[in-house]
């Protein structure tokens, strides 16, 4: 991996993105964009859009989501403890003992999400799972008053962001979900040669998947592509619990992973797999018996229809602080997707 686009991943992946607050990590794709895109535009609900190759009758959108599972600031009580509301889909016991991030107009104000101590946890309530209402977050105000000049409710909050190294090429970090995902899509765009592309080829650092696709839905109804593949994590099922027969065989360092099923064009998953086999990329192969909830689901159906695929990077521990990936896998979707993009022929027809 180049060192350049690897310092990238690191640089999105410590700076906050909770859904509808993505603006930080977009201010810093844009930048990064700007050095070998032709063309990069933000649209009004914060998607950022890059082409390369604009012009061309074939239009081609990769698409991986920006942003990040976190929280937002819903009260304040008199002592000065915060009460939140989840900004997508969070296991409470996940966060109880979580240092966090308030993220304010004036920067990052600390804190941590707790709850009573196990000594004081009666019987009756060891036996029931935690709800958000009964954890609270303390950023150390003496009371509401000081706590409200230093915080708002409305202000978004995430884990705090931490990128760390382990051994075979793993790394983990909070926001995997899917900024491995959204790196994907942008280093295809910069891998892919502009001289062997018949198609206009659209990455899309997609807002708000976390509450509903609903940043994949706007992207692709401006670009009205003809192609679209969509990028994000999938479960990896090498780790204890995770059952295969019901999850499927995915390992992590395997490749990244292509899905077959409904939601996905038939000649776009073939295309898929002789671009992987032409370029000898390890991949993997799974499989969806309904839509998953990727924007893959609404890309799909955009319009008149987008002949659509998915292409995963397997993920442990995900939405949690701890999301694991293997950087091989990662690189590998990146070779992948532009190997494909330049495989895409002008007049193909990917009516099934």
């Amino acid at each position: 991996m180049q060192r350049e686009a690897l310092d990238f991943f690191k640089k999105v992946l410590q700076t906050p993105s909770p859904s509808g607050y993505e603006t930080p990590t977009q201010n810093v794709v844009r930048e990064y964009l700007g050095k070998f895109a032709d063309e990069v535009s933000t649209d009004v609900h914060g998607n950022v859009i890059a082409v390369k190759n604009p012009g061309a009758p074939r239009r081609v959108m990769l698409a991986g989501h920006c942003d990040q599972i976190g929280l937002i600031v819903q009260y304040i009580d008199d002592n000065g403890f915060l009460y939140v509301k989840q900004i997508g889909g969070w296991d409470p016991l996940i966060l109880i003992g979580q240092r966090m991030s308030v993220w304010t107009a004036d920067g990052a104000v600390f804190g941590v999400i707790a709850r009573k101590p196990i000594h004081l946890i009666t019987e009756e309530e060891r036996s029931k799972a935690p709800k958000m209402k009964d954890l609270w977050l303390d950023i150390g105000a003496a009371d509401k008053e000081e706590a409200a000049r230093m915080v708002r409710v409305g202000d978004p909050v995430t884990v705090e962001l931490e990128y760390r190294e382990m051994p075979n090429e793993r790394v983990v970090s909070p926001a995997m979900d899917d900024k491995c995902g959204m790196w994907v899509v942008i280093e295809a765009l910069r891998r892919a040669e502009k001289k062997n592309l018949d198609c206009s080829l659209y990455c899309v650092s997609t807002v708000q998947e976390e509450l509903g696709l609903r940043g994949a839905q706007t992207s692709c109804f401006g670009i009205d592509p003809h192609v679209g593949i969509a990028v994000d994590v999938t479960f990896a099922t090498d780790c204890p619990t995770i059952e295969k027969k019901e999850e499927g065989e995915v390992s992590i360092g395997k490749g990244p992973v292509i899905y077959r099923g409904p939601n996905f064009n038939p000649k776009i998953v073939e295309q898929l797999i002789d671009a992987a086999d032409g370029a000898r990329i390890a991949y993997q192969l799974a499989a969806a018996g309904l839509p998953p909830g990727t924007d893959a689901r609404a890309i799909q159906v955009s319009r008149a229809g987008v002949a659509t695929g998915l292409v995963s990077i397997p993920n442990r521990y995900m939405h949690s602080p701890v999301e694991l990936v293997s950087l091989d896998d990662v690189d590998r979707a990146a070779d992948l997707l532009a190997r494909f993009a330049e495989n895409v022929a002008a007049g193909a027809d990917y009516t099934p």
